[in-house]
């Protein structure tokens, strides 16, 4: 029998009221039972978060079945490569890798960054802000060449930073004039989206806007705060614990395409496998002070599938390396900066945000 954190007594659906608005303490109180617990969110859902879990759901990819999973749930990543499963992935895949691979995002460093210099930043400024308006118009330079309308594209992408149910929420009208808009810039040949699929035009703009404008965010708070990393040499380390103190990407799920046994447990067809980046990132046998942020960590070896900030294997973020270019060229823009006030706790939502607003001060 799965440990369970407290829930209410209603079945498959004990914790839904809490999933929905206390994940992470659910999550960590699961934890806290053993490295593998039960959760009723509508469905019978396994949670773990080992190495050995981590590896087995996101490489077996006939048995863990991304279509059904959470992703499924709102518009805006219920498509394109996310929900494609095997067989179909992995042909997929290698047919977009070579528009998302780091040598063919180099051509657009430039263009991004003269963009990024051009966004009017005050003295003092508000973190989330400014790293959302860096996303917003690093995806128009990389997939439209700038040309997509600015406030369209801010209204699209505003839902996913919104409260639940907000992402979840089906918006036909909106998503009609995207697509109408989407379908005149690769008519025009515009950028990335000329060489990809309307629909994966959609799913690439949504998973890459609040991910990215809330690890900015974050790791723009951490250099202002630990300003011995913020300098060129330093961001990378700086943007790496960042992401494993706050993963986007909280949590991820599968739907079982096939009973399986799992860390000792039968995990029943149909059912929900969850894997958290967030546990994982944060679990004391995998890190040493996990709480504590420290870039130095990073100057040596990292447990193998105990980093999952990106997700693994053969379902590795198509977005990593545009995110991380996006990310060091922001830092690289600004001087020293200082933390006046904020609140940089997590706050989950479709993906982990800071809690509150972070004003800083350019020095």
């Amino acid at each position: 029998m799965l440990p369970q954190p407290q829930g209410y007594p209603w079945g498959n659906w004990a914790h839904l009221p809490r999933w929905a608005g206390e994940p992470l303490a659910l999550l960590e109180e699961g934890a806290a039972l053993g490295p593998v617990f039960g959760l009723g969110l509508g469905r019978r859902a396994v949670v773990g978060y080992s190495p050995e879990w981590n590896k087995r759901l996101l490489t077996d990819l006939e048995t863990f079945r991304s279509k059904g999973s959470f992703s499924s749930l709102t518009p805006y990543l219920n498509g394109g490569i996310i929900t494609t499963d095997a067989p179909a992935h992995k042909p997929k895949r290698q047919e977009l890798n070579p528009r998302f691979h780091a040598k063919a995002l180099a051509g657009l460093e430039g263009r991004i960054r003269a963009a990024l210099e051009e966004i009017r930043l005050p003295t003092e400024f508000e973190a989330g802000a400014w790293a959302s308006s860096v996303a917003q118009t690093s995806l128009n330079v990389a997939y439209f060449e700038g040309h997509f309308p600015k406030a369209e594209l801010a209204r699209f992408l505003a839902p996913l930073k919104a409260p639940f149910p907000a992402p979840l929420l089906p918006r036909p009208l909106l998503f009609a004039r995207v697509r109408r808009r989407i379908g005149e810039m690769q008519a025009a040949g515009y950028g990335l989206a000329a060489h990809l699929s309307l629909e994966e035009v959609l799913i690439g703009l949504a998973a890459g806007y609040d991910t990215t404008a809330h690890t900015l965010a974050w790791a723009l708070w951490h250099a202002a705060s630990y300003p011995e990393w913020h300098h060129p040499a330093g961001h990378a380390l700086l943007i790496k614990e960042t992401l494993r103190l706050y993963p986007p990407g909280f949590i991820g799920s599968r739907r079982v395409a096939r009973g399986a046994e799992l860390e000792g447990y039968f995990i029943p067809k149909g059912a929900l496998a969850l894997y958290s980046p967030y546990l994982t990132h944060r679990h004391p046998d995998l890190w040493e002070r996990p709480l504590v942020f420290d870039p130095s960590r990073f100057q040596g070896r990292i447990p193998a599938w105990g980093y999952l900030p990106f997700g693994g294997g053969e379902r590795t973020c198509l977005g990593m390396h545009f995110a991380q270019m996006v990310l060091q060229i922001a830092l690289s823009l600004l001087g020293p900066l200082e933390p006046l006030q904020g609140d940089p706790e997590p706050r989950p939502g479709l993906t982990l945000a800071p809690r509150g607003a972070l004003w800083l001060r350019r020095v």
